[in-house]
C-alpha cells in the first residue's frame, strides 16, 4: 500500500516540476529504472533516497506521506523507519505530524535541508539528532525545534528503537 501511495505522490510532484525521470535521475544520482519502480509502486524506497528526491524537488519528505488519498491512521514503512501519520485525514493545515520509530543502529544517510520547520519530542529511546552540524542526544521527554533549510539529518545510534514525534512545517 505504501509504496504505491509514495509513486504516486513522486509522480506527481515531478510532473508538476515538468522534469523527465532522467533530469530527476541526474539531479539525485538515483537511476531512472528504481524512479520508474517507485512511481509504478514496484519497489519500496529508503530514507536516504526519498530524501535526495525531496532535495530535488525542493519539498520536505513528509510530504510523500502525507498523500491525497482520503484515509486516516496509514502507516509506511521504509528500510530501518516506520512512520505513522498523525494528521487524521487533515490535508489543508501546514503541518504534518507523524510518529517515527527508528530500529537500532540506524545512522546511514547525510544531513539534508529543505524549507519549512522540524519540531522533534522523544517519546521512547534516545535520539540523535545534527543540525548544522553540531550533534545532540535527546532522551525521553525532550524536544528540539529548528529551521529546516539549516542542514539536519537524526540518527538512532543505540541497541534500541526510538519512536519521537516529528512535526514538519509544509512546503507550498
Amino acid at each position: 500500500m505504501s509504496h504505491g501511495t509514495i509513486g504516486v505522490t513522486l509522480k506527481k510532484l515531478r510532473k508538476e516540476r515538468k522534469l523527465t525521470l532522467k533530469e530527476l535521475a541526474e539531479q539525485t544520482a538515483v537511476s531512472i529504472s528504481f524512479l520508474s519502480q517507485v512511481e509504478r509502486g514496484k519497489s519500496s524506497v529508503t530514507l536516504e533516497s526519498l530524501r535526495k528526491i525531496a532535495d530535488a524537488l525542493n519539498v520536505d519528505p513528509s510530504l510523500f506521506f502525507a498523500s491525497e488519498i482520503e484515509q486516516t491512521g496509514w502507516e509506511t514503512r521504509l528500510e530501518g523507519f516506520h512512520y505513522q501519520d498523525l494528521s487524521h485525514g487533515i490535508k489543508k493545515a501546514n503541518i504534518v505530524p507523524m510518529l517515527v520509530t527508528m530500529k537500532p543502529a540506524e545512522s546511514e544517510g547525510n544531513p539534508f535541508a529543505h524549507s519549512g520547520y522540524e519540531f522533534l519530542f522523544v517519546l521512547d529511546g534516545v535520539l540523535t539528532v545534527e543540525v548544522d552540524g553540531e550533534r545532540q542526544e535527546l532522551i525521553e521527554q525532550q524536544s528540539i525545534m529548528f529551521d529546516a533549510r539549516k542542514k539536519h539529518y537524526w540518527f538512532n545510534l543505540t541497541q534500541h528503537d526510538v519512536r519521537f514525534l516529528l512535526v514538519s512545517s509544509k512546503t507550498n
